[in-house]
């Protein structure tokens, strides 16, 4: 129940923040906004471990980093999605997860999962294919990003049950943050010196380099940086204390927030 309570608690504040991402995808590119982000949030994180919500040192630095590359992944998939559908459809994309965890868990870990878990799973499904279906002209390859995402995701979700249950929240929340950071530094060096054509508006949110200054989206990276904290901290938790393959399936409620708080 605690773990079930956690779940929920996230996707209402990740379904509710998650809609200024197409705002921000306007101005600056998701390699800046999750470099940005990480540099707000990552010092948060230290005085939330000073405060006593655990440490940021890992246990096992290399549990943690692989959890945090698999994590990292998934959410610049779905995050680059944002800038070119509408979230509804995005989201759809990025929770096939818990059909992956769910496989994952049968075929991988040899666990048995009851026929509630499956009748679940499926009714989410067929919600994602519906949603997936309504294309609004998105090109196809698009499309598979969430997807792809999903996949990531699903497996950083089982990385965090197997091998970081013993690990403090905080450390995992961290490494997620600081490794987004990581890559998002690594893409704009990158893109200073290949200098890309970079088309215009959302379009250009893959292929943008960094721009300055970022007065107009500003607040909503804030906004972002701070609440995802949260909301990713409650995720983490709830992967911690339950397991995947039930906890997974309580994600496709980001689906009713995500949708309802799209107008807010």
């Amino acid at each position: 129940m605690a773990a079930a309570l956690c779940m929920i608690a996230a996707m209402v504040l990740l379904g509710f923040v998650d809609n200024y991402v197409a705002t921000i995808a306007a101005e600056i590119s998701v390699w800046q906004f999750l470099t940005v982000r990480a540099m707000m949030a990552v010092p948060f994180i230290w005085v939330l471990s000073m405060l006593g919500f655990g440490t940021m040192r890992p246990q096992r630095l290399w549990a943690v980093s692989v959890r945090s590359v698999l994590i990292a992944v998934g959410m610049l998939l779905y995050f680059g999605s944002l800038a070119f559908m509408p979230i509804a459809q995005s989201l759809a994309g990025l929770f096939t997860s818990p059909i992956f965890v769910l496989l994952m868990t049968v075929v991988v870990l040899k666990q048995k999962i009851g026929p509630w878990r499956v009748f679940a799973v499926v009714i989410g499904f067929t919600g994602i294919l519906l949603v997936l279906g309504l294309q609004q002209g998105a090109p196809g390859w698009i499309m598979l990003m969430p997807v792809a995402g999903g996949f990531f995701y699903a497996m950083g979700s089982l990385t965090t049950r197997i091998l970081c249950t013993e690990e403090s929240t905080i450390s995992m929340l961290a490494g997620i943050m600081s490794m987004q950071a990581l890559i998002g530094v690594c893409v704009l060096i990158g893109l200073s010196i290949w200098s890309p054509t970079v088309p215009e508006g959302a379009d250009g949110f893959l292929l943008r380099g960094w721009v300055w200054p970022i007065t107009s989206v500003f607040p909503y990276i804030v906004l972002q940086a701070f609440i995802s904290v949260f909301g990713v901290f409650l995720l983490i938790r709830a992967y911690q204390w339950g397991e995947a393959s039930q906890v997974s399936v309580l994600e496709y409620s980001i689906m009713i927030f995500g949708r309802s708080l799209d107008g807010c």
